[in-house]
């Protein structure tokens, strides 16, 4: 329905409620009249209505079928617009494809000549290729017969040619290897030896020590040879009971006015000296009087190694030490090695390595401390299985030495390897306590043995005529046969021989090796 329709409806709608509003009003004036005139009216009303519908209805059918009829010219109009821009976007799209057809054509003509160009240069190169492959065989057939004739000259064949030039690199890299190794140890030990000798010079010369040898036996001194029979005593009740009091053995000989204390425990030998000195000064010689002063002697002698541990750690300056092993210091005084006394020479490497710490900057109440402790084993090592290295670690660890300590006094004979500047302190300050001469003395039979070994590790090597170990043992002179060593492999003979040297033997100080490689000429006049 239109709006006109509506319009027209509404119009109605308001046009009847006016009207029955002026009946009800008209009602209540005269009823009777007005119903009549209602009546009439309303009649009138309808046929007006629907007059007005009818001429409501014919005039929305008109403007209806004007609205189409436009509606009609407008989607004609816009269909037509909409075609127009069909057809030009068409002929756009038309033109740009044919635009890129051109452009495909153009690119596949140029990739045709290119294809075609490749096409020719293959063939050049294959050309080529079969001229080169023919000239290589040349080559090679014309290198065979160079090499043929080459061998025929030379008399040498390929693999003995290659064996002949491996042969000559190789005796020229050993050259410049021993000329090399030659350079670096005539600078490393020129400047080495220099400053070694400032340090381990000056840490001498500023640190007194005594030289000292001791024995297995000690004297003692009698008033006269009548007390000899005194300390026998009726039927060696005596001595016997001095030997198995101490442990030591008492020789009464023809030594005059002297008795020998004979023992390998040295403070054993000491306790059995002090006593028997003490009943020959008192006289009463018995077995009751003999226990009472071994008992006198054997406080005596542990206030002596208790004073001596004191009096080590005050030399040294090392302190808070563990009482017991002040003890074990002092028990050291009767200790020796190779006739060296053991608490003295840790007293010496510990004032060694306190002045040698000082030259390199490290620390010197350390340094003394392990210095004084690298032999600590020694003191009990007769009385508990195992190196003395080893009871020396297993102490400083059981009183809780520092873990830098623990590997000074494991190090300092090379058994492991060192952690710190301070365990190559300390086996640099105990070789030259060792190594000092007069420091420590050996037996024939230790001082022979370690001369027949350097002479056999030296014959060992191949090309050693004959060697010799000259001043004591602290040098070794090596004859090799000049055919089979020349004088590149003198060098590295002289290196593998030290190491030898180091690896299986113990000795104190250090051992020169020298190579003397001799050539002769000989030539007869007629």
């Amino acid at each position: 329905m239109s709006d006109l329709v509506k319009i027209l409806i509404a119009v109605i709608v308001t046009f009847i409620v006016t009207a029955v509003v002026t009946a009800v009003i008209a009602w209540k004036a005269a009823i009777a009249n007005r119903v009549k005139n209602y009546e009439a009216q309303v009649g009138s009303a309808e046929e007006r209505a629907k007059q007005i519908l009818a001429d409501a209805e014919k005039q929305g059918k008109k403007a209806a079928e004007q609205a189409k009829k436009e509606a009609i010219l407008e989607a004609k109009d816009e269909a037509l617009k909409n075609k127009n821009d069909f057809d030009r976007e068409m002929k756009e799209r038309r033109a740009e494809v044919q635009a890129y057809e051109k452009r495909v054509t153009q690119k596949e003509e140029n990739l045709d000549r290119k294809i075609e160009t490749l096409e020719k240069k293959e063939a050049r190169m294959n050309q080529k290729e079969q001229s080169l492959d023919a000239k290589l065989q040349a080559a090679e057939e014309v290198c065979a017969k160079q090499v043929q004739e080459l061998e025929r000259i030379s008399g040498l064949t390929s693999d003995k040619a290659k064996e002949y030039l491996l042969e000559s690199v190789k005796n020229d890299v050993k050259h410049e290897t021993a000329v090399m190794i030659r350079e670096m140890e005539a600078t490393a030990k020129e400047e080495a030896d220099k400053k070694a000798k400032e340090l381990v010079v000056g840490a001498i010369q500023r640190c007194a020590a005594d030289h000292v040898a001791e024995a297995t036996i000690s004297v003692v001194q009698l008033p006269s040879d009548e007390m000899k029979g005194r300390i026998i005593g009726r039927e060696g009740r005596n001595i016997r009971t001095i030997e198995t009091l101490t442990g030591i053995d008492l020789i009464i000989d023809d030594t005059p006015e002297a008795v020998i204390l004979s023992g390998f425990d040295p403070i054993r030998r000491e306790i059995a000296r002090i006593a028997l000195e003490k009943l020959v000064v008192d006289g009463r010689i018995h077995p009751a009087r003999i226990e009472e002063m071994v008992d006198k002697a054997t406080k005596e002698v542990e206030q002596i190694i208790r004073e001596e541990g004191e009096n080590a750690i005050l030399k040294t300056g090392v302190h808070a030490l563990h009482p017991e092993l002040v003890r074990l210091l002092g028990k050291m005084r009767y200790r020796t090695s190779y006739g060296q006394n053991a608490l003295k020479h840790s007293i010496e490497v510990s004032l060694l390595s306190g002045l040698l710490a000082t030259e390199f900057g490290a620390d010197v109440r350390l340094a003394k401390r392990a210095g004084l402790l690298h032999d600590i084993g020694k003191s009990v090592d007769h009385e508990i299985e195992g190196t003395h290295v080893q009871i020396g670690v297993d102490l400083c660890k059981k009183y809780k030495e520092s873990p830098v300590v623990i590997n000074a006094v494991e190090a300092h004979h090379g058994d492991v390897e060192p952690q710190s500047i301070i365990a190559f302190i300390v086996q640099a300050a105990d070789t030259i306590s060792a190594a000092r001469p007069g420091a420590r003395r050996e037996t024939l039979d230790t001082y022979t043995n370690r001369l027949k070994q350097l002479e056999d590790i030296s014959n060992s090597f191949k090309g050693v005529e004959k060697s010799f170990a000259i001043q004591a043992g602290r040098e070794v002179r090596i004859m090799v046969i000049p055919e089979q060593v020349s004088d590149d492999d003198m060098v590295l003979m002289a290196r593998e021989i030290s190491k030898k040297i180091e690896s299986e033997l113990e000795y104190p100080g250090q051992i020169k090796v020298t190579t003397i490689r001799e050539s002769r000429a000989t030539d007869y006049a007629k």
